[in-house]
């Protein structure tokens, strides 16, 4: 019985100590100076696929509206042009498409970069812009 009792105890201590350790990593990870840390655009960035990229196809304009957009473009929040307001939606659509692709993917005045969805690829941004657009026209 004291055998018993002596590995059970000897396993609860390596696998507290695997876990404190892993716990350790983790922190100093996210708490690492930021020459340590991996920025978009570096080679290490690479590694770390866009949400599309990682479940096969990318999600509809409006799943992405409905996701992100609609947070600001349903209540007009910070001057965001209103989803289906033709009248405010008109002169942004006539300075062109890749104009507003530009506002939504770098952002635009109060509206920050992809609306805040940092797991939208550049395709699914355009997709919720061309959405808006022709809801809007």
């Amino acid at each position: 019985m004291k055998l018993i009792s002596s590995c059970m105890v000897a396993l609860v201590a390596a696998a507290g100590a695997v876990l404190a350790q892993t716990l350790d990593e983790q922190i100093a990870e996210r708490i690492a100076p930021p020459s340590e840390s991996c920025m978009a655009g570096e080679a290490c960035a690479a590694a770390v696929p866009a949400a599309a990229q990682l479940g096969g196809a990318a999600r509809s304009g409006k799943a992405i509206y409905t996701k992100s957009c609609s947070v600001c473009h349903s209540a007009g929040v910070a001057g965001a042009p209103k989803y289906t307001d033709v009248a405010a939606w008109a002169p942004r659509i006539t300075k062109g498409i890749d104009t507003l692709y530009t506002h939504a993917i770098n952002g635009f005045n109060a509206m920050p970069a992809k609306g805040l969805c940092m797991d939208c690829s550049e395709t699914e941004v355009k997709a919720a812009v061309d959405y808006m657009v022709e809801g809007s026209e």
